[in-house]
């Protein structure tokens, strides 16, 4: 059986292989999202969409940026290569947000986490309040925390002030015009899901289980098929604080998902099924 934090995080380390990795299929829910506008600001006093009402983009640039956008985030590699080079040959380009609110994401989901914590970080500084990156690195931060890493507790607090902010964004965030209250409602659970998923993992490494196991199941109610390692790290969570029934059945969810962590977590939900049962 799993006991402790640091086996655990071995397998979340795990399930971060590949550029089919553990919250891909969110993140690339959250891209297509994005590409529609929900979660940014888009009111006219915001300086990047005011630059756009006076400065047209010149034409190659124009369709630079539509090639750009048109790819599928299911091609993250594709994305990647077009926005890289759109941003060399236009550095200053009014669609530079933009293309680094996407980039996030495709960074994720080809596992080059340094870049898109950079690219983040640049979005975020032309603007703080795009509720998709800070969720998305507020998740991914604290996943990739190692016994290396130097400086943890700040890496924490960086991954814990951007989902708090997130959530705070998403829920004062209004319905765009053009978009049903189905659409806007799955938009901000889906960013909701993952901010909540990465407070439950900085309280998890932090030891505060009981913290990690809320957060966890909030966000696991938000979006129930989005990620397995949500449920892994609750299922942990659980069996550390003897929640041996909740654990088997984190366990069990965790179990439905193809990839790395679906025979560990098989595993896991027999045993402490087991566990529950004794007397």
């Amino acid at each position: 059986m799993i006991a402790g934090l640091l086996l655990c995080w071995n397998g979340v380390a795990a399930a971060q292989g590949g550029g089919a990795a553990a919250g891909a299929t969110a993140t690339a829910n959250a891209a297509n999202l994005r590409n529609a506008g929900i979660g940014r600001d888009t009111s006219p006093l915001n300086p990047e969409n005011s630059l756009e009402l006076i400065k047209p983009a010149e034409h190659r640039e124009e369709e630079a940026y539509r090639s750009f956008r048109a790819v599928s985030p299911e091609d993250p590699k594709k994305k990647v290569d077009l926005g890289e080079a759109f941003l060399k040959k236009y550095p200053a380009s009014q669609y530079r947000p933009r293309v680094y609110s996407a980039l996030v994401a495709a960074y994720l989901d080809t596992n080059q986490v340094q870049k898109m914590e950079e690219t983040g970080d640049k979005e975020l500084a032309l603007n703080p309040n795009d509720v998709q990156v800070l969720a998305m690195l507020g998740q991914t931060i604290p996943r990739t925390i190692a016994a290396s890493t130097p400086e943890p507790e700040k890496r924490l607090d960086k991954a814990q002030q951007y989902s708090t902010r997130a959530i705070e964004g998403t829920l004062a965030f209004k319905k765009p015009e053009g978009f049903s209250e189905d659409e806007f409602e799955r938009a901000k659970n889906q960013t909701l899901a993952i901010a909540h998923s990465g407070l439950g993992l900085v309280y998890f490494h932090r030891g505060k289980l009981t913290e990690a196991i809320t957060e966890l199941e909030q966000s696991v109610k938000l979006d129930p098929r989005a990620d397995p390692v949500n449920y892994y790290v609750l299922g942990v969570a659980q069996h550390n604080s003897m929640h041996y029934r909740e654990a088997a059945a984190a366990f069990r969810k965790c179990s439905e998902f193809q990839g790395n962590l679906q025979a560990t977590c098989k595993d896991s939900a027999e045993k402490d099924t087991i566990a529950a049962a004794a007397p």
